[in-house]
């Protein structure tokens, strides 16, 4: 299982606008073969702030995603809405069994 936060410093300017171009890169992206979870996180503690939560079945799954069109459409216009650059965290996980 592949799990990745990527961490979005918005332009305050440009946060509605960032919003709507979520919800359908968010909705393509569940749809995905491969894809487990898919969300988008408000920061509690800083303004301006989100996170996108991803969770996809392996790294291929990943590959997949990050050539659709609806992610590069949107990695093409990402720099528009940012006031900082996107820092991207990606880690391996397995469930846990109690």
């Amino acid at each position: 299982m592949i799990i990745i936060h990527a961490h979005f410093q918005i332009n305050p300017e440009k946060e509605a606008e960032f919003l709507e171009e979520m919800h359908p890169l968010v909705e393509a992206s569940r749809a995905e073969d491969g894809n487990i979870s898919y969300d988008l996180m408000k920061a509690t503690d800083k303004e301006h702030a989100y996170t996108m939560v991803e969770i996809w079945r392996d790294p291929a799954a990943v590959e997949t995603h990050n050539t659709s069109s609806h992610f590069t459409s949107f990695a093409g216009r990402a720099p528009e809405y940012m006031a900082a650059p996107i820092d991207v965290q990606i880690f391996e996980g397995s469930k846990v069994k109690r």
